[in-house]
């Protein structure tokens, strides 16, 4: 099978393109024929070694996948082949990969490969922080942080499909424009205007109730200190390079909550919530409230100018390799 491959921590530059052996499936896994693979911002860090989870090397990074069953293990009792399935695992980035049972979804019927391999991570994990860790409700506002990236486009169109209304903050007017496209209702142009100001402006003076930051630096303590009284601020990642270092006497004098969003560990946790937020979140798309975004694809083979667009941030929306046999 074709895969890419990751012999040093380092830079996306370094992956090889390579063939390896096909893998065979354990008791409880299944084979996917993967279709295509969605790029995602912590793909880089774990390349470079730096992210939360760091894998022995040599490996196949990608997490994101979409694809048919094409082979079954002893004991399987969910999954046939021929299955069009969403996974989420590591070594997404090749043409088979072996995923336990419980770790596939049913890809609903109404999305292509494409849309299934940009759904799990980026919508799974703004499902599950807007609803487990913000408690989300219908009425309240929403600051969505770095809004045209593929998680900041899925937190906008979950956060206005749960009933809320949403402020798109990014770094140009093109990137506004389309957040704006996906369902914002207000924009902030944090390169050029007061991030608390404005927010507190559109807001009559109130501050927003949940800020979902996947941008970090500068702009994470701006809007921690544009948020509302009890209001939910959700740490998702650290897109801008910076951890920022946000003092801690504003969460009292506000009454507000830091949360951090850690999809990956609490599936692993509460694996059977978490598939019953996919249920949730595939039922919000059929019934037309929104459709996920994919809006540029490259063949495997062209990985090179998909991941470089993640590292200079200027993806619009979700990027996702397809891949052949």
């Amino acid at each position: 099978m074709k895969a890419l491959v990751c012999n040093k921590f380092g830079s996306f530059e370094d992956l090889l393109l390579s063939d390896l052996p096909n893998p065979d499936p354990l008791a409880g896994e299944v084979i996917i024929e993967v279709k295509a693979a969605g790029i995602n911002f912590p793909d880089l860090l774990t390349i470079r070694g730096e992210y939360q989870y760091k894998p022995s090397l040599p490996f196949v990074p990608g997490t994101e996948i979409s694809g048919i069953v094409s082979r079954v293990g002893r004991s399987v009792k969910t999954r046939r082949v021929g299955d069009a399935v969403i996974a989420v695992h590591m070594g997404g980035f090749a043409s088979q990969i072996a995923v336990p049972e419980l770790g596939t979804f049913l890809k609903p019927k109404n999305l292509s490969f494409e849309q299934g391999a940009g759904f799990a991570t980026t919508y799974g994990t703004g499902f599950y922080a807007l609803k487990q860790c913000a408690r989300l409700q219908p009425g309240e506002t929403v600051l969505v942080l770095g809004a045209a990236g593929g998680v900041g486009i899925a937190a906008i169109q979950l956060a206005k499909a749960m009933g809320a209304r949403v402020i798109a903050a990014a770094s140009t007017e093109n990137k506004l424009f389309f957040a704006r496209q996906a369902g914002a209702a207000f924009c902030v142009n944090y390169s050029s205007e007061d991030l608390k100001q404005r927010v507190k402006e559109l807001t009559n003076g109130v501050g927003a109730d949940v800020v979902y930051d996947p941008v970090g630096a500068k702009f994470s303590e701006q809007a921690f200190r544009a948020t509302a009284w009890d209001g939910r601020f959700l740490v998702i990642g650290f897109a801008a390079g910076e951890i920022a270092k946000i003092p801690l006497n504003l969460a009292l004098l506000k009454g507000a909550s830091l949360i951090g969003v850690n999809w990956g560990g609490w599936i692993d946790r509460d694996s059977d919530t978490a598939h019953q937020n996919f249920s949730e979140i595939t039922d919000l798309i059929q019934k037309g409230l929104f459709s996920p975004l994919i809006t540029e694809t490259y063949p495997l083979h062209e990985y090179k100018t998909a991941f470089s667009k993640i590292a200079n941030r200027s993806a619009l929306g979700k990027i996702v390799l397809t891949i052949q046999p």
